[in-house]
């Protein structure tokens, strides 16, 4: 008796990967809830574990395919030690015996070699009469051509007839290396071109004057890190709780665009922008709004180390109404960051730097901090947004207003 291997449900909005890795190969033990494939979706990487004990009895689904949510990854067998793989069907003769009916071609065009298209993607170049030449190299592993690369050519438009000569390829350098993008990249390189092309998008700046949080946070610092088992005090759970103060008098801000509706949300899910190995990543505080400043802390942290170790999972990216994002760390002084659909607006954090301030009348120096707010025009007029970020600032200049909720 043998037991499917499928894949499983993705996540929100997610619907294909593409295989990875194979942990386990044909004839080898496993078992039950053991990991034994690899799959890499557009946001992470997910172990998909065996569904019975045994043995692998095959693979229908080689590394660099693209596969759908339910679609058939493998199966396995019964059984105690490893087997031998099922023997693949001998290739049929160049002449076949007299009588014997040798199978048909396969109708449409078919690609042969080590850039042979995926299935779902030979389907669909076969239904539209499309060559692999002319589809060109594939973004799948090895340059196999896929699904969306076949969707991508379709939807270029026919290039108008021209009476000037072709554009020349571009000239290799023997200094240049060329490297595929992994599917995380093109997905975050969609994504924020999605959000340029859909939104209305436009930044207000302020700056505020860190020089409150940094002496609370000086004076508290070590006892705080000692109450909370070594969680840090750091400077975002300042950001966060500014930012769940001011959302809840905008609330627009927190809001997002469905069709021709608003849809307003009671709840602050806050996306931390965080970098990985892999890329940007976003993961997702929720109920931001009902958690303590370890709370927060602590949660940041630990969305940092998993995110290096590459153990966040999807359910970790979703379902985020607005973000926060700190170029700061690594030296901006100043930026416009993209919103993250279908998020309406996203806060930048910036570098901590002293600047001379006029302070009542007197120059002194300060420790200043840029902010930006870009934001959907479409669902946020510029008060709302002008405004959200100036209750921001005066909650950091002057964090005894988030004790006091004022």
């Amino acid at each position: 008796m043998s037991t499917e291997i499928k894949v499983p449900a993705l996540g929100e909005s997610v619907t294909t990967a593409t295989v990875a890795r194979w942990m386990k190969k044909p004839g080898e033990r496993v078992e039950r809830d053991e990991p034994i494939v690899e799959l890499e979706t557009d946001k992470v990487t997910v172990e998909v574990n065996a569904p019975a004990a045994g043995v692998i009895e095959s693979v229908a689904a080689d590394e660099g395919a693209e596969v759908e949510v339910g679609s058939l990854l493998g199966s396995i067998a019964a059984g105690e030690g490893a087997g031998t793989p099922a023997p693949k069907a001998a290739p049929p003769a160049a002449n076949p015996p007299s009588g014997v009916n040798a199978p048909p071609p396969p109708s449409g065009p078919v690609a042969r070699g080590d850039h042979a298209p995926l299935p779902a993607a030979q389907k669909m170049m076969t239904e539209q009469k499309l060559s692999a030449e002319r589809i060109g190299e594939g973004s799948g592993k090895d340059g196999r051509i896929t699904k969306g690369d076949v969707l991508a050519f379709l939807d270029k438009p026919a290039p108008a007839p021209a009476a000037s000569a072709p554009k020349a390829a571009r000239t290799a350098d023997v200094r240049e290396e060329r490297v595929k993008m992994t599917r995380l990249r093109r997905t975050i390189a969609a994504r924020l071109k999605e959000a340029q092309n859909t939104a209305a998008m436009l930044t207000t700046f302020n700056e505020v004057d860190m020089s409150a949080v940094m002496a609370l946070r000086a004076e508290y610092k070590d006892a705080f890190e000692k109450k909370h088992k070594g969680v840090r005090l750091g400077f975002m759970s300042f950001f966060v709780k500014s930012c769940v103060a001011a959302l809840r008098e905008f609330p627009a801000v927190n809001a997002e665009i469905d069709g021709d509706d608003i849809v307003y949300k009671n709840f602050v899910n806050m996306g931390i922008a965080v970098s990985s190995p892999n890329g940007l990543v976003v993961p997702v505080l929720r109920d931001a709004e009902t958690l303590s400043f370890p709370q927060i802390e602590a949660a940041i942290a630990e969305f940092g180390k998993r995110a290096r170790d590459g153990a966040l999972k999807l359910e970790d990216l979703s379902g985020g109404s607005f973000s926060i994002t700190n170029g700061g760390v690594f030296g901006s002084l100043m930026s416009t960051p993209i919103i993250n659909p279908p998020q309406s607006a996203i806060m930048g954090m910036h570098k901590i730097q002293d600047r001379p301030v006029a302070v009542a009348g007197k120059v002194e120096i300060r420790p200043m901090m840029y902010l930006a707010v870009s934001y959907d025009h479409r669902i946020i007029d510029g008060r709302e947004a002008v405004s959200f970020l100036v209750r921001v600032k005066e909650s950091i200049e002057d964090p005894r207003r988030l004790m006091l909720e004022i």
